[in-house]
């Protein structure tokens, strides 16, 4: 005789695309006067106030713990939303209760924030930044929560009302006893909120499933300062010194912002977005093993980066790379403490009093393009190089890191690590 205890199944959904645009009409002529990159500092959370520079501050290290464990896995390419798997789980945190709670909270290194008898305060943080990143309206970057809710399934109207208020969430009645039904639903609203790039983000449903939630991040960046596609040629990029790829590799000539790290042996190039974004790439110096680089980075060294930029002349060579990564965070983010809500002792009974229901998985898929997305006419505009002056090069022919954040708050929005640009 065989027993099987049932229990009710809630699957939670982080996806998110990074995609340039194309422009439409020329450019205008870049002015490369200096930019704002004096944001706030990123400094160690306030213990009797926190505010949106600490919940920066915090999300940045959880994303460094996640990234540790996901390269613990493998030494492939990673790419990720950090944000985007913090706001899932903020969204989730107005739901739990007891142990549930605090693993989140400790997992996703936002206890120190935590005040007692103000349960809104992390998520409240959460919009305040949402607000901040999205105020500039050149910023082309748009998130959304969604949750997917079995029909006569009962949720919580202080649940539905918070992820509205906190998250501008979108909530959907859906049967899960039709699969093929409901999946087609589901897809088709991740790819409309990841601008068609994110097509089969669920390719299969417990049939117990009860409730899905979804966080989708999309972002479309222009460079400030384009690359003209006409200067990108095929060029070598060192795996390591036993193997070596011809890649397309992206040139210009102009002024960055670069600084060097001695203490880490990598130096840091910034390439910024319209609207208020850039992009880090932090490079390992030649026969500098990244792995090494990997238990350095926090995020008091990723503030003491970008207060070090210096702009110079330079020649950039940066190879254009395109990367679908998915992960099963249900199997990573208990080494980082997070594992009661994956069992049957979970408490989400702020989300439905419905008894055993618990996170079946956690699915994330992250979709990224980098290329040059500019005319010729505006690399031809750019601020003259003399002839006199050679450039230093900045070239990017080894694995490298690099990070998109929003530089007004300097909150990390996506990050990864390119060893193979041709690894898809």
């Amino acid at each position: 005789m065989v027993i099987m205890e049932v229990g009710t199944f809630f699957l939670l959904i982080c996806t998110f695309a990074v995609f340039p645009t194309v422009r439409l009409q020329e450019p205008p002529t870049p002015n490369i006067t200096t930019p704002n990159i004096t944001a706030p500092n990123i400094t160690a959370p306030n213990i009797t106030a926190p505010n949106i520079k600490d919940l920066v501050f915090n999300n940045f290290d959880f994303a460094i713990n996640l990234y540790r464990k996901i390269s613990s896995h493998h030494d492939n390419n990673i790419f990720f939303s950090p944000l985007c798997v913090s706001t899932a789980f903020a969204t989730l945190s107005l739901a739990a209760k007891g142990s549930t709670l605090s693993q989140i909270l400790t997992g996703l290194n936002l206890a120190a924030l935590e005040r007692k008898g103000q349960s809104e305060l992390i998520p409240q943080l959460f919009h305040n930044l949402q607000g901040n990143i999205t105020q500039h309206e050149a910023m082309k970057l748009h998130q959304g929560t969604a949750l997917f809710v079995q029909l006569n399934y009962e949720v919580e109207k202080a649940f539905s009302d918070q992820i509205k208020k906190f998250f501008n969430a979108d909530v959907f009645n859906v049967d899960f006893g039709k699969p093929a039904v409901s999946m087609a639903n589901i897809n088709e609203y991740v790819k409309q909120r990841t601008g068609d790039k994110v097509k089969q983000m669920v390719t299969s449903i417990e049939p117990l499933t009860q409730l899905m939630l979804l966080n989708t991040i999309f972002f479309q960046g222009d460079w400030e300062f384009p690359f003209d596609p006409n200067n990108t040629r095929n060029d070598r990029f060192y795996i390591n010194k036993y193997n070596i790829l011809q890649v397309p590799m992206m040139f210009k000539e102009d002024k960055f912002y670069i600084t060097d790290d001695d203490e880490m042996n990598v130096r840091v190039l910034r390439l910024p977005y319209l609207g208020g974004a850039a992009m880090l790439i932090a490079l390992p110096d030649e026969n500098v093993d990244y792995t090494v680089i990997d238990d350095e980075i926090s995020a008091d060294r990723f503030q003491k980066w970008i207060n070090n930029l210096k702009k110079r002349k330079l020649e950039v060579h940066i190879p254009k790379f395109k990367m679908e990564q998915s992960y099963p965070l249900h199997k990573i983010l208990p080494d980082l403490g997070i594992e009661n809500i994956f069992e049957d002792s979970a408490n989400l009974t702020g989300l439905s009093k419905e008894p055993g229901l618990k996170v079946s998985q956690v699915l994330h898929k992250a979709v990224i393009e980098v290329d040059e997305i500019g005319t010729r006419a505006a690399a031809a505009t750019s601020v003259g190089i003399t002839a006199y002056s050679l450039p230093q090069i900045f070239c990017v022919d080894r694995p490298f890191f690099f990070f998109i954040y929003h530089e007004a708050t300097n909150s990390l929005l996506f990050m990864g690590r390119v060893i193979d640009p041709t690894d898809k």
